[in-house]
């Protein structure tokens, strides 16, 4: 009889394993905690409308049981002019469970906001992050499809935009001449995706070892591999406020994505070298047979022209060396991304 028992103990041994092996490959049950990241600069309007929205969403889902109850949303203040600190401040006391806030010294632009905000998520043992703008142009309903897709097993969650109905015919066109040179570019981007996304604690952990100080997350983030998903939204418009985004700050976000993760401007300007020695070596043939026949002088438009050109090629490849020399020298002093001056 004993014989018996133990040869049976023996042999559920390999079964209780197999159960054990296939237990930990399952989507996570547990109800996670999860940390709303919200940068903010200069958002003193939005933040009534938008904190109100924020809370109800959190109580919405801790009551359907989606989230654990100990949830709660950062709120980072990008060195702002006007008073929204005192108003992330006041949202702390109200209710000093959910809301939390950084402020930054100076302002040092919304890609270090975020990164601080996602790493102070990482610190108070959040087990995932979601990123969203203070403006609520982010639908905070897609909130409810990313924390199910990560209870699903995805680490990442892409926000993406359905459609681009409330942007100018400008922006558009500009948005998407963007994802297809980053794409031409060779670097992974997300088409129609801003900053609206989940992150895992396996992507915040591998985040936190990017230490570069020219910040570019829409690039960073896809390439850090993992399981992801995307849940699709419609853009609102801003609850209140402007557009912290202006044209030069676009073209500014653009060149940093570009040299972030491209050496290809180097590459063409080696290929544009090229190409205006061959058109040189033409033109230098074409003058030596106008002196040969007498019509120096038909030559002299050519010339200035291939001056002109030349010289503005000379000027446009010092600035692509120049733009990836500058982010060289910004790396290298190895100063802090940002200063926390308060935190609550």
């Amino acid at each position: 009889m004993n014989e018996r028992k133990a040869s049976d103990s023996t042999d559920s041994k390999p079964a209780i394993e197999q159960l054990s092996s296939i237990q930990s490959k399952l989507p996570q049950l547990k109800t996670p905690r999860i940390a709303l990241v919200i940068p903010c600069y200069n958002e003193e309007e939005a933040l009534k409308t938008t904190s109100n929205v924020v809370y109800e969403k959190l109580e919405s889902l801790k009551d359907k049981q989606e989230i654990a109850n100990d949830s709660f949303a950062i709120f980072i203040d990008d060195g702002s002019s006007d008073k929204t600190w005192q108003e992330i401040f006041t949202l702390h006391k109200t209710h000093e469970g959910v809301f939390h806030g950084l402020k930054f010294s100076h302002n040092r632009g919304h890609q270090n906001a975020l990164y601080a905000g996602l790493m102070y998520a990482r610190q108070l043992g959040a087990d995932a992050a979601i990123s969203m703008d203070a403006d609520l142009q982010d639908d905070p309903n897609a909130i409810d499809g990313m924390v199910a897709e990560y209870r699903n097993g995805a680490e990442i969650v892409f926000g993406v935009r359905d459609n681009r109905d409330t942007d100018t015919v400008f922006k558009r066109g500009t948005a998407h001449a963007f994802y297809k040179l980053m794409h031409w570019l060779g670097t992974e981007t997300i088409p129609d995706h801003a900053d609206y996304r989940l992150m895992g604690k396996a992507a915040l952990a591998a985040l936190s070892q990017y230490t570069e100080v020219n910040l570019f997350l829409r690039g960073i983030v896809p390439s850090l591999g993992f399981k992801t998903a995307k849940v699709y939204y419609k853009r609102n418009k801003r609850v209140a406020g402007e557009s912290k985004y202006p044209l030069h700050k676009m073209l500014s976000f653009a060149i940093e994505g570009v040299t972030s993760f491209s050496v290809k401007p180097l590459h063409m300007i080696t290929v544009i070298g090229g190409v205006s020695v061959i058109v040189g070596i033409i033109i230098l043939i074409y003058t030596l047979l106008s002196l040969s026949n007498g019509h120096a002088q038909a030559g002299w438009t050519s010339l200035m022209c291939s001056l002109w050109i030349i010289g503005g090629l000379i000027l446009v490849a010092l600035g692509v060396v120049g733009e990836y020399i500058g982010r060289i020298y910004l790396e290298v002093k190895a100063r802090p991304r940002y200063i926390i001056e308060e935190e609550v």
